[in-house]
């Protein structure tokens, strides 16, 4: 009776694995379908937007790609500038032959209060955005917290989509970051990712801390 359980077991066992295998060679042969039609290349606008958190961190995951695959990029950081973060110390230190880094921001609206002299940092830090893109050499061009620069008003940004649709290499990725994307970049984007908030520390009484926020 015992031989007769395990044998059973056994063939269940094989049957179970069959169709597994079978199973996962069809979505094989409808994904390798899929991947056949997908040749095309092209230098992609990527937005990543939204309340929650990671959106300058995803980006500079891509940014750390480049660098790894020996790929010429640059980052212009809108907002960040007036202090020290472990993006910039580790590019800086280790791979500025590979990345140009220019923080250019002077930190949040409400820590500057000098509307002006806002503007003055978000129109400088988009002329050097701009000649970063327009350098061939640059396969990716990363504009972090340009969002908050769009949003309020310190860039126009019909200049920027009017840049990126007419002037922007054909082969050169432009990652544009920072919460509250407006509709006209997202509708010319190519890529956009909205993360979601769903639960911050902040809210806990947890402040910004080093290797998780900066």
């Amino acid at each position: 009776m015992s031989d007769e359980t395990e044998d059973t077991g056994a063939d269940t066992s094989v049957s179970e694995a069959a169709r597994h295998a079978s199973k996962m060679a069809k979505k094989k042969a409808a994904r390798d379908k899929i991947m056949a039609t997908k040749e095309g290349e092209k230098g992609l606008i990527i937005v990543n937007t939204g309340a929650g958190k990671g959106k300058s961190s995803a980006a500079f995951g891509m940014i750390m790609r480049c660098i790894a695959h020996q790929m010429p990029c640059a980052v212009v950081q809108f907002i960040k500038g007036a202090w020290s973060t472990g993006e910039r110390t580790l590019i800086e230190t280790h791979f500025s032959d590979l990345c140009q880094f220019y923080a250019m921001g002077e930190g949040f609206t409400w820590e500057t209060q000098d509307k002006a002299r806002d503007i003055a940092a978000a129109g400088a830090a988009w002329e050097k955005a701009k000649e970063l893109i327009r350098d061939p050499r640059n396969t990716m061009v990363l504009l972090d917290e340009i969002n908050i620069a769009l949003r309020y008003d310190y860039i126009p940004l019909a200049d920027v989509l009017e840049f990126l649709a007419t002037e922007k290499p054909p082969m050169t990725h432009v990652v544009l970051t920072g919460r509250n994307a407006a509709e006209g970049l997202i509708e010319l984007a190519d890529l956009v990712t909205e993360m979601t908030l769903v639960k911050h520390p902040f809210r806990s009484g947890v402040k910004g801390q080093k290797g998780v926020e900066f």
